[in-house]
């Protein structure tokens, strides 16, 4: 057996009876000293191991997200009308994809960008069919229309029918033959004095630009059918009007006109509220309200340096250059899928600098103004875009994917060209990716300084009192030396 006297032998922290200590001023001072330290040093340290602590790496890109990358988007074109914006997508590998309508929405807004009806639906265009007609010159069946003459016709037969169109464009030079011939026919059947149901017109835009800017006419043949409604007094007798896309053969156009006015009395000439014919077909659309345009959604693209180009086309119309406006706003432009309020905030917390840059080009207009200084200009965007991947270690299985996010820059210049203007988003995505990881801290190490800094602190303060009361003692045996 061994004795308690012998395991008394091993104990580190041997007792001084109470008897043989001595309470000073200057060791209570420096106690109090001490335990301020202890308090400070161990906030220090608890701040430490509560703050996120992360490292940032550049590696090669592996997404496991696949090949494509979702581009969300909502731009506002005001001087861009819905009837003819087109959105495409084009990459280097060869990726040409035209007019895209499946995964966007149309809405037709008024110059101030504000919203003026429902989501405009353009509809399938069917191949237009056109006339053999040559044009020989032998009299003109369509009335000419100007600024001086357009309300009063409009506001004197319950339907008129008219073409805007240029001198200098192709498709409105096919048009003309057959549309003159079909207006003569309608003519004959419906004389405009007796019968006085239809009229069959014609517009210059290049004689009568105000008036087709007013019309909202970007295109050319643009073919507008106006009806006498019950709303006279408000909108200067007529409603809002139809759009025409069908063929214009003559033998097409003269059908159309017939169903237009089967449902307007002859002897009356009541409003022509609405279309009631049976045999209405697909070939007539309501035409835009005002002249812009906002284009929202997304697409799929390679994750290849590639465009996205929003302009005017139509495959039987033609546009003036110098008349394209394409100024518009950006709302919305990202890269990947939408990160969700609660995650962006994880983000943050992590690493406070990022999402920044997601969507750098948000609130950001590019006006450029009519005049022959600001005509033909190609509005162009360049994007670099990186691929950042952040990595916690909140859960307890360990390592946990928090987000992936893309971050961009952009510049953004104004070009003029010869052609007709676009917008163009130019991308190029980085092969590289910044990983960012959250750093784990141990508690053990945590508990291990606190012990080291309490330990350590109480050790010093013990010296310096052992010297400092050692150091009074030999100053009172001088003090009395000195005495005697």
């Amino acid at each position: 057996m061994i004795s308690t006297n012998r395991l008394k032998s091993v104990d580190f922290y041997r007792k001084i009876p109470r008897d043989l200590t001595e309470a000073s001023l200057s060791g209570a001072g420096l106690s109090i000293i001490a335990a301020l330290a202890m308090m400070f040093l161990f906030g220090m340290e608890l701040n430490d191991y509560l703050k996120v602590s992360t490292s940032t790496s550049v590696v090669v890109d592996k997404s496991s997200d696949g090949e494509f990358l979702r581009i969300e988007f909502n731009l506002s074109f005001p001087a861009l009308s819905c009837e003819f914006a087109s959105l495409d997508v084009s990459d280097v590998l060869g990726t040409n994809r035209l007019n895209i309508t499946k995964t966007i929405r149309k809405y037709s807004i008024d110059a101030f960008l504000n919203p003026t009806g429902s989501e405009f639906h353009p509809g399938p265009l069917p191949v237009i069919k056109h006339g053999d007609e040559i044009d020989e010159g032998n009299g003109e069946g369509s009335f000419s229309l100007s600024a001086d003459n357009f309300d009063r016709f409009s506001h004197q037969y319950p339907v008129m029918v008219v073409n805007f169109y240029a001198p200098w464009c192709y498709w409105s030079n096919r048009l003309k033959p057959s549309w003159e011939k079909a207006a003569t026919i309608i003519r004959e059947r419906y004389d405009p004095e007796l019968d006085g149901r239809i009229i069959m017109g014609k517009v210059d835009c290049t004689q009568d630009s105000e008036l087709c800017r007013r019309n909202h006419i970007q295109g050319y043949p643009s073919i507008r059918i106006f009806r006498k409604g019950s709303d006279v007094r408000q909108d200067h007798g007529h409603h809002d009007h139809e759009s025409y896309y069908g063929d214009r053969d003559t033998e097409s156009l003269v059908a159309t006109m017939e169903s237009l006015v089967a449902p307007v009395p002859l002897e009356s000439h009541k409003l022509a509220l609405e279309d009631k014919s049976d045999n209405k077909t697909d070939n007539k659309r309501p035409a835009p309200l005002t002249g812009g345009c906002r284009i929202e959604g997304f697409v799929r693209v390679k994750k290849v340096p590639g465009n996205i180009v929003v302009s005017a086309r139509s495959g039987a119309h033609s546009f003036d250059a110098s008349q394209m406006n394409m100024s518009h706003a950006i709302s919305h432009f990202s890269f990947g899928n939408k990160i969700s309020p609660k995650v962006l905030h994880e983000v943050k917390r992590v690493t406070p600098y990022l999402g920044g840059s997601i969507d750098r080009l948000n609130g950001r207009s590019y006006i450029s103004r009519h005049g022959d200084a600001h005509a033909n200009v190609t509005i162009e965007h360049y994007l670099q875009v990186v691929k950042t991947e952040v990595i916690t270690r909140r859960t307890s299985g360990g390592k946990n994917k928090l987000v992936e996010e893309y971050e961009y820059t952009a510049h953004s210049s104004l070009v003029h060209s010869i052609h007709i203007p676009v917008v163009k988003f130019h991308f190029e995505l980085s092969p590289m990716q910044v990983l960012v990881t959250e750093n784990p801290k141990s508690f053990s190490h945590f508990i291990t300084n606190v012990c080291a800094i309490i330990g350590g602190i109480f050790t010093v303060a013990g010296i310096l009192d052992s010297l400092l009361h050692n150091a009074i003692r030999a100053a009172k045996k001088i003090e009395l030396g000195k005495n005697f």
